[in-house]
């Protein structure tokens, strides 16, 4: 009965397997065979997604079984199911049960109870950061950093330390960090925000050229054809470049804010993501009193208003060529009154010198 439940288990077939495990686990088969049966009845249930079963048969092996080699395992998988139902406590608890108990067990299997400890210990600083505990989670974060283990994901740590300092406002530390992923992970597929974190941090503290310099090189790095996930480099780059852009303007850094807006727009030549930066451009232009190029790039826009049609046809595009035109129309009267200005001063300086 055992062997076919397994058999049936493994072509997905449920419900007989179902009956067959629990036949076993009414009989008097020996002890070993209620183990396995009650471990395979739990993996199977966690398997067709019924959480609150798996949990249930879980804590039944737990308490039938605390000796047996695999309970530490079965209190990992306890743990992430807690975590998946919402219940970041009951998952705390059953990581660091993990830990005791692979103490306390026999050690003819060590290097296995090593994994779990170490996956007990990842996991915990894990649900700190899904929960939003950031403080916790950098503690946890770092003190995985310490261990000197093949099986660590070190990227991954690193980066999620990154993203828990930042949400902490250490920016210094973030920046620090930065630099450590940004030499040894260059082929990350979260490089892009881990530049954007690090730049955000370098302007926070005062470092503004560093942060410019780091939001450059997100805008002229071309990995989006290198990464799995293209979509999350563009992403990055386009809110990296608006983000520190934006500050520089409202800080009244108007070159540094030009330059980015100008880099920015040449990473795509869609109109609904050019024809917005350009807008920044223009007013950036107006700030530095140079109403003419202001002009021009306003002109610029309203030449591809054509183009807003179908998937480009928006209301904040549609609100960008309205702003155009009228700051376009408000420049080129201003620049036509100041021209007549300058006509009528330079003819009464004319009648002052024949005078």
């Amino acid at each position: 009965m055992l062997d076919q439940a397994i058999q049936h288990r493994q072509d997905k077939h449920y419900g007989m397997a179902e009956d067959l495990f629990i036949r076993v686990l009414n009989s008097e088969a020996p002890v070993e065979m209620h183990r396995t049966a009650c471990l395979e009845l739990a993996l199977m249930a966690q398997e067709s997604k019924q959480s609150a079963r798996a949990q249930q048969i879980f804590s039944q092996f737990v308490s039938r079984f605390p000796d047996d080699p695999n309970t530490a395992e079965v209190m990992l998988r306890q743990g992430l199911l807690y975590r998946e139902m919402g219940a970041p406590v009951m998952a705390l608890s059953k990581f660091y049960a993990v830990m005791s108990t692979a103490l306390r067990l026999k050690l003819d299997r060590l290097d296995y109870y090593k994994r779990l400890v170490l996956q007990a210990q990842t996991e915990i600083a894990d649900t700190y950061y899904l929960q939003g505990k950031y403080s916790e989670a950098a503690e946890f974060q770092q003190r995985l950093l310490k261990l000197d283990s093949p099986l660590l994901n070190r990227p991954q740590i690193v980066y999620k330390l990154i993203r828990s300092l930042s949400a902490l406002k250490r920016d210094s530390e973030v920046v620090a960090q930065s630099n450590v992923f940004l030499d040894l992970y260059a082929d990350s597929p979260d490089l892009a925000e881990v530049r954007f974190l690090m730049a955000d941090s370098l302007k926070k503290i005062g470092r503004t050229r560093d942060a410019m310099q780091q939001v450059l090189i997100l805008l002229k790095t071309q990995q989006a054809a290198s990464t799995n996930r293209p979509a999350d480099w563009v992403y990055w780059q386009q809110r990296t470049g608006n983000d520190i852009a934006n500050q520089l303007y409202k800080e009244g850094d108007y070159i540094s804010s030009l330059e980015i807006y100008r880099t920015l727009s040449l990473l795509s030549t869609n109109v609904s993501w050019q024809t917005p930066t350009w807008y920044q451009m223009g007013l950036v232009y107006e700030r530095l009193q140079q109403p003419q190029k202001a002009a021009d790039i306003y002109g610029q826009i309203l030449g591809r208003e054509a183009e807003a049609t179908g998937d480009n046809a928006t209301a904040n595009l549609s609100t960008v060529f309205d702003m155009a035109r009228w700051r376009k129309e408000h420049l080129e009267w201003q620049l036509k009154l100041e021209r007549k200005t300058a006509q009528v001063r330079a003819g009464n300086e004319d009648v002052a010198a024949a005078k």
